[in-house]
């Protein structure tokens, strides 16, 4: 690597080191309000996405049962039902995890609703105990027009699996939304819960009994949602969540004389998302083992264990089989849509580590011992890229920071909405007038999370770019528990004991923090380093190191000062004073109590020595 490799790779991490904080309440605010304009049906009275309007009123009409309602699952008008469910998995996921969290700011009610908005549909795709309705409409119609929902013109037939043409992974899908929902509603609305845990028994029967994949009997899903990883995984999946609601030891037994069969024991995976399952199952099953719960199944769910800490050492880069990253650092699979697997991956990294916390254990990796903050610390760092610490400065959720996607390829969002201009869009007139239109989209997809950039951190914001500008509710999903877990803090909640979510006051902000009680010994900041990332340039290997500086005083701390020496390399994310002292940067003025700062530094050397040398107290 010559020298100006080093340089693209030491300009390349500078946005990162001048991030001041992200506002990640706001961020987890805009994220569950995606999920309203992606709503389908009759919009309630409370719809605080204004530009949408009633949609897909007569979904089901030709079939014989009422399918309205639902969301569409990304930029087009089709409902899928795989990759809806396993929305709505995740977020009722997030909720169990860090319901509390979500009190705290005020979201809670918003994200329990956006859970029913998906349960309230996939209970009518549930009519018979083996019939599940899983898509309406096809894409090969839908794609051929660009027109917003309110205006559809395309077919909106429905399609579904039965025991003749079975869909296990699309009903053990289905089932594990149902029973995790179930637990969300569990105390909030219990005939609901019930209804709901009814319907993913049901659904787990007709899935286990009546085995093969989806896609063999709803062919029109192979194009967009095809189930490359089959059935197995959504088995042990629904399983895990059927245990998680019922505690019964029926689902227990089933993950433990199914695992290797299943491949839950065999699957070392790097990566999870809508299709493939098996670290999502990996996670729970460690969750319970490390909860004394395995009984004599405790030597097979070790082996799930296994797995699922070699998918997250894989992540942290310290496997023998590790993900691909960009030169920015972001987790990559694919061009199209990659962030899905991004915010998945970020979302079992953030409960697996606090999860070893409560068990008070480390990851164990190839190359040694793990501690779970470090977990936690990569999961911030793909959601701080995504909000905007990356090479191109750019957020990418849509409305969030200063410099975000404006040609979002989704229908709604790019065409004037039906309640400022009710003239129809035709189905071809909306790709001549609206789809080519080289402009900002008239209505804001406040909180959508797009595809993304490439392998090597490109992007580019047009509307035809569908693989990065499309929008997909399943890359949100997963979000809402990170951004819960990096806003409210980990709580002192020990994630391996029964989960309960509290409702019935959302608190509109955080409490404040106990006071600390200081004495003349006790330091008022916390300073942390590590390093994040090394490469070698002429014989040399330079490390990048990320330096935490932590409030601990109970008061807000202003006019900080640190000395920094033995540092052989740049530095950011701090202001250097005439007498060689270190301050806050430009845009920070203090630091308040509990709140912490970063900056990063780089050179070919151990780390630097960082002390406090004065501050004053306000």
């Amino acid at each position: 690597m010559g020298l100006c490799s080093l340089l693209f790779l030491v300009v390349g991490v500078v946005p990162l080191a001048l991030a001041g904080g992200h506002d990640y309440g706001a961020a987890l605010s805009k994220s569950i309000l995606f999920f309203e304009a992606q709503r389908s049906g009759y919009l309630p009275g409370n719809q605080r996405v204004k530009w949408r309007g009633n949609s897909g009123l007569y979904d089901g009409k030709a079939n014989g049962v009422d399918l309205v309602g639902g969301y569409y699952d990304a930029g087009d008008n089709v409902k899928f039902g795989l990759p809806m469910a396993f929305t709505v998995t995740m977020m009722s996921w997030s909720i169990l995890e860090y319901g509390n969290q979500m009190g705290a700011t005020g979201e809670l009610a918003h994200a329990m609703d956006a859970v029913k908005w998906g349960t309230d549909y996939l209970i009518k795709a549930h009519p018979q105990p083996h019939v599940l309705y899983g898509e309406v409409g096809d894409g090969n119609t839908d794609h051929y027009c660009w027109q917003r929902p309110e205006d559809m013109t395309t077919s909106r037939y429905a399609y579904r699996v039965d025991q003749n043409n079975p869909g296990s992974d699309l009903a053990g899908e289905t089932a594990a939304a149902m029973a995790a929902a179930s637990i969300v509603f569990r105390h909030a609305n219990p005939a609901y819960s019930r209804e709901l845990l009814t319907h993913a028994g049901q659904l787990f029967d007709f899935a286990d009994k009546y085995r093969g994949k989806y896609d063999s009997s709803i062919t029109v899903a192979q194009k967009y949602y095809r189930s490359v990883s089959g059935y197995a995984d959504e088995l042990l999946w629904a399983a895990a969540w059927m245990y998680k609601a019922t505690n019964n030891e029926y689902y227990l037994e089933y993950l433990g004389e199914n695992g290797d069969a299943l491949g839950g024991t065999g699957w070392a995976m790097t990566e999870f998302g809508w299709d493939v399952k098996y670290a999502g199952v990996q996670t729970l099953v460690a969750k319970f083992l490390m909860g004394g719960k395995a009984g004599s199944h405790a030597p097979v769910f070790g082996k799930y264990q296994e797995k699922a800490e070699s998918f997250m050492c894989s992540c942290l880069g310290k496997s023998s089989q590790n993900v691909q990253k960009t030169p920015g650092g972001l987790i990559y699979k694919q061009r199209w849509n990659n962030l899905q697997f991004v915010t998945s991956a970020s979302f079992l990294l953030t409960v697996y580590s606090d999860y070893l916390t409560s068990a008070r254990r480390d990851l164990h990796c190839s190359s040694g011992p793990v501690a779970p903050a470090e977990l936690l610390a990569f999961a911030k760092s793909q959601v701080d890229y995504i909000l905007g610490d990356n090479p191109r400065a750019t957020s990418y959720m849509v409305g969030y920071g200063n410099n975000y996607p404006q040609q979002v390829h989704h229908r709604g969002s790019s065409i004037v909405s039906v309640k400022v201009d009710p003239s129809f869009v035709s189905c071809r007139g909306g790709y001549a007038t609206w789809f080519s239109r080289k402009a900002s989209d008239p209505n804001l997809l406040t909180g959508a999370i797009v595809g993304g950039p490439d392998a090597y951190d490109n992007f580019a914001d047009h509307r035809d770019n569908y693989e990065q500008t499309e929008p997909a509710t399943y890359n949100n999903a997963p979000l809402l528990g990170i951004l819960a877990r990096l806003h409210g803090g980990q709580g002192g909640y020990n994630q391996l004991l029964p989960v309960e979510v509290h409702v019935a006051k959302p608190i509109a902000a955080q409490p404040k923090p106990n006071p600390v009680k200081e004495t003349p010994f006790a330091a008022p900041v916390d300073i942390e380093q590590k390093p994040t990332t090394s490469w070698v340039a002429n014989g040399k290997t330079y490390y990048r190191y990320s330096a935490i500086v932590t409030n601990k005083s109970g008061k807000t701390i202003k006019n900080l000062n640190l000395s920094v020496s033995k540092l052989y390399g740049p530095l950011w994310g701090l202001t250097k004073s005439p007498s060689g002292s270190y301050g806050f940067p430009t845009w920070v003025s203090s630091l308040p109590a509990g709140k912490s700062m970063e900056f990063v530094y780089i050179h070919a050397a151990s780390p630097a020595q960082v002390s406090l040398s004065s501050y004053t107290l306000a």
